[in-house]
């Protein structure tokens, strides 16, 4: 025997479906967040932490107009790049924040645990990303480094952030961690608000015509040698002169 249902039935179903659908998005959405390791600022090792903690400590004594911030190829202007550095950024008051094997969440995390009190750099110089391709995806590593350029702009407002474009790694163009650089860097370009940030890619200035790196430039196709360091100063001397004196 058929059992007939009301308009007040069918409608009493209607909403707790609606309910049920609200209530399944909102826990879909809470959880792409809070999976989302990329934003989820964390600290590392003992070791990391005496870096981050001397950061802090140089940060403290201020007299500085240019902040680098990044992974091991920030931290490589420290050798590598240390020749390259002492000419031409060194006599702007740079400091270099950079520590090897940092991801966004890493840096996000430094930010927010005094490495930016007591100073007021002119100009901000990030770049970050690469470590985080294994583990995320392109829009949770562009959500990474979107939080660390709002902490920069939270923290420091009256700092011009020159954000570049994650470098080109791996020998052949067609590679997966090209390919997703790539949709990054066209997602965090969109950070350029033509005042506070100035997003500039760089990364071509690596490549051959075939779109190749060669090991000249960087010999394990991550991080680069002397000459890749000079290719980078090259790339940033004029925008950064043009932000150090609006």
């Amino acid at each position: 025997m058929a059992v007939r249902t009301g308009p007040s039935t069918r409608l009493g179903v209607l909403f707790l479906a609606l309910g049920a659908l609200v209530l399944l998005t909102g826990w879909a959405l809470a959880d792409t967040k809070k999976s989302n390791t990329a934003v989820e600022s964390v600290p590392r090792d003992r070791h990391w932490v005496k870096r981050h903690e001397g950061f802090v400590t140089q940060a403290q004594k201020g007299d500085m107009d240019v902040l680098f911030l990044g992974d091991s190829i920030t931290d490589g202007w420290r050798n590598k790049g240390l020749e390259v550095w002492n000419k031409n950024f060194e006599p702007l008051k740079a400091a270099n924040f950079g520590i090897g094997g940092d991801r966004t969440q890493h840096v996000l995390w430094r930010l927010q645990h005094g490495e930016l009190t007591g100073i007021h750099p002119k100009v901000a110089v990030l770049m970050i990303g690469t470590n985080n391709l294994a583990a995320n995806t392109v829009d949770q590593i562009a959500a990474g480094i979107k939080a660390i350029v709002e902490e920069l702009r939270g923290k420091l407002p009256e700092t011009k952030i020159l954000l570049l474009g994650i470098f080109p790694r791996d020998p052949n163009p067609d590679s997966k961690n090209r390919e997703k650089i790539k949709a990054i860097n066209k997602i965090i370009a969109h950070l350029d608000d033509g005042r506070h940030v100035r997003y500039l890619d760089i990364g071509p200035k690596f490549l051959d015509a075939e779109g190749n790196l060669s090991k000249s430039i960087m010999p394990d196709y991550l991080h680069p040698d002397q000459k890749g360091y000079e290719i980078w100063a090259e790339a940033i001397r004029e925008p950064l002169k043009e932000m150090l004196n609006p």
